[in-house]
């Protein structure tokens, strides 16, 4: 069964920096493009970066870009989130996940934010608090 499990979260101070790992299983993470997603208490869940294997790139909304980096180590079938700098709205539970029937991502990763219609492979995610 292809799955997620996110962790690396925690409590942190503004400015302060994490590195969050999204580990996969069922599936190898170099033939998809993974996004990086996360729901801050009563919103609703938001795309935050995505790295995409078309062309090697993280695409990044707005509010992270220069911040947030995305990278992966294929040999440990994992992906990573750096959250540098972070700030107080950071605060949120983060989830990666995927689109198995758009696996490029061509539909969803380079979209402004990444997109949540149809990721289908999802983790239960690893909450992230940013104190002032």
């Amino acid at each position: 069964q292809a799955q997620f499990v996110e962790s690396g979260g925690g409590l942190v101070h503004a400015g302060g920096s994490l590195r969050l790992s999204c580990a996969a299983s069922g599936f190898t993470v170099d033939h998809y493009s993974i996004g990086w997603f996360r729901q801050a208490p009563g919103k609703e869940r938001e795309g935050v970066s995505c790295f995409s294997i078309v062309d090697g790139t993280t695409y990044s909304v707005d509010s992270v870009r220069g911040r947030f980096t995305v990278s992966r180590d294929n040999a440990k079938n994992t992906v990573y989130l750096q959250m540098d700098n972070l700030k107080t709205e950071d605060t949120a539970v983060y989830y990666c996940a995927t689109n198995s029937r758009d696996p490029y991502g061509r539909s969803w990763c380079k979209s402004d934010p990444p997109g949540l219609y149809g990721m289908d492979y999802w983790g239960k995610g690893t909450l992230v608090t940013v104190s002032s």
